[in-house]
């Protein structure tokens, strides 16, 4: 053999194996490019931007109850977006959270359908984003000329935010992500546990459900902005639903979430968490109610959390902030204090884990095509940046990687992973201490532990009051002469979001993680809080929704002994 055979043979044998991804991504680049270059009606003018994006699912999900599957499910699609401007990054077609025109004068008769083909077939790609981008232009167009009409009325704003932000182009092709759903091993503790939670005689509804998504993200631009990314996320929920005697419906859960299934924890670990959740729930079934309440109390970490996401966090989000709709909390703050001195919060989708736990909210780009970045938000109380998408508010041009959406909708700027740190902390035992001391200079008898919170959710309009609320689920009610801590229920937190967290005292020393998903105008999205347990000089619990309704009649099968 000679040495060039012997050249052209290493060179054969070198070269990668065909990668199907960047054949498709091609393929949209093409679509883009001829549609940036030549999609025109008439005189109009032809579309400035264009973006087109594609997610391939695949999602495994087993769902049992009483010892047996009520779900067993595969499935797997491709979704479509794009985004087409008609205008210029100062001012274009692109509305914000208003309707669109074009739906308030003449509809259409047909709807370009957002489903790409599964197969890995470039021309028939081509195709359907062909059809989408042409609906999508003439939507474009339709709004822009509408916008420049409406701006004959509309007085000159000093300073007016563009309608776009300039972003460098990135390059970036992933690696393959491994994947594998282990249906076996779920479906027997699915069945398992889901058994075990059946034959509790409290108990009338609960269920165990495990899920896994792979997404396989491409995306190009007008721009020349080329990514390729996969990701993937598993979770396992168990949960159970009583009844007090008074009536009251109760609930209780536990989630986990990993990015790799080897990640979460073992079959061992998840059951005897579950017990203890079980155990919770019968406690909670039993506990006294409290009357509605304004005094000191102590958030731990996973509570903490969820409180810096309603009352901070959505409010930091850079959208809210220009449109007429919001109530603009921290608008104008820039640079001003709004929190206290000892506290900071960023947000940094670049983490893939803090405190030993993995983060829900890591990502490497936004699904504008934006690097996630690390936003300092507020420095030793003092606000400094918004999240932002590539939607410009006012003083800030660029995007940090935030713009978010679930599947195929339009993005917005929101949070991922968003960190709260303090140089004001506590040990355990003297963050209780400083809680108990609190409640006596108030001339409390009590003061409560706010252990975990089921959820929250935010009011952040102009036409709303500036307001939170959250549902906490383990309550503990601690006596101030002995420090005695008793569980109670019966309650909901409200508050107005600058009162409430400027009423922080201090911090404690360990860090809570909170993943979990946050929903708002762009759908649902993995998000992760990390926090420390927070004293806050008062909060406020009102009385939470009363149930009357009587449990079922009969016990069930399980706990009468007539099933298995």
């Amino acid at each position: 053999m000679t040495l060039i055979s012997l050249l052209v043979t290493l060179s054969i044998a070198a070269k990668p194996p065909p990668d199907p991804r960047l054949d498709l991504l091609e393929a949209m680049v093409a679509e883009i490019d001829r549609s940036h270059q030549s999609l025109t009606l008439k005189e109009n003018p032809p579309p400035y931007f264009v973006s087109a994006q594609v997610k391939d699912y695949l999602h495994h999900e087993l769902g049992a109850k009483y010892g047996a599957l009520f779900a067993d499910s595969a499935d797997r699609e491709r979704k479509l977006a794009a985004d087409v401007r008609v205008g210029s990054y100062e001012f274009d077609s692109s509305l914000g959270d208003e309707l669109d025109l074009t739906f308030s004068t003449k509809g259409t008769s047909f709807f370009a359908p957002k489903q790409g083909p599964i197969d890995d077939d470039p021309a028939a790609l081509r195709n359907a984003l062909w059809l989408v981008i042409d609906e999508k232009y003439k939507s474009a167009l339709f709004n822009f000329l509408k916008k420049k009409g409406d701006d004959v009325y509309a007085v000159d704003i000093p300073g007016r935010s563009s309608s776009f932000t300039k972003q460098e182009r990135e390059l970036f092709v992933g690696p393959r992500a491994a994947y594998s759903f282990s249906r076996d091993r779920w479906v027997a503790l699915s069945k398992s546990l889901s058994l075990k939670l059946a034959t509790e005689k409290a108990f009338f509804d609960s269920e165990v459900r495990v899920a896994g998504d792979k997404v396989v993200r491409l995306f190009a631009s007008s721009e020349g902005t080329r990514i390729v990314t996969e990701t993937t996320l598993f979770s396992v929920r168990v949960s159970a639903v009583t009844r007090a005697d008074d009536g009251q419906l109760l609930e209780n859960s536990r989630d986990w979430y990993a990015p790799r299934e080897d990640q979460l924890p073992s079959d061992d670990e998840i059951t005897k968490e579950t017990a203890r959740m079980m155990a919770d729930l019968l406690a909670l079934k039993s506990a006294p109610t409290i009357d509605p309440y304004t005094g000191p109390a102590l958030f731990e970490p996973d509570a903490a959390g969820v409180l810096f996401h309603e009352a901070v966090g959505h409010r930091l989000e850079g959208e809210r902030q220009d449109n007429d709709a919001e109530g603009k909390t921290f608008r104008g703050q820039v640079g001003k204090p709004v929190l206290p001195a000892f506290l900071s919060v960023f947000d940094d989708p670049t983490l893939a884990a803090r405190a030993g736990r993995a983060l829900n909210g890591h990502y490497a780009f936004d699904e504008e095509g934006v690097a996630g970045q690390r936003v300092t938000l507020v420095q030793d109380g003092v606000l400094k940046n918004f999240l932002l998408s590539r939607r410009p508010t006012e003083g800030f041009t660029k995007s940090n990687g935030h713009g978010r959406a679930q599947s195929n909708r339009k993005p917005v700027a929101r949070m991922a992973n968003l960190i709260v740190e303090s140089k004001k902390s506590l040990a355990d035992v003297d963050l209780k201490k400083a809680l108990i001391a609190e409640a006596k200079r108030q001339g409390k008898p009590y003061a409560l532990i706010i252990r975990d919170i089921t959820g929250g959710n935010t009011n952040t309009t102009s036409y709303g009051y500036q307001a939170f609320k959250g549902t906490p689920r383990m309550v503990v009610r601690v006596d101030v002469r002995d420090g005695k801590e008793t569980l109670v229920r019966g309650v909901e937190i409200v508050g107005t979001p600058l009162s409430s967290i400027n009423k922080v005292l201090a911090t404690g020393k360990k860090e809570g993680v909170f993943n979990g998903f946050c929903g708002a105008e762009s759908g649902m999205v993995p998000v992760s809080t990390v926090a420390p347990a927070v004293l806050l000089q008062e909060i406020e619990l009102q009385r939470s929704m009363e149930g009357k309704d009587r449990p079922p009649l009969l016990p069930s099968p399980f706990s009468a002994g007539d099933a298995r």
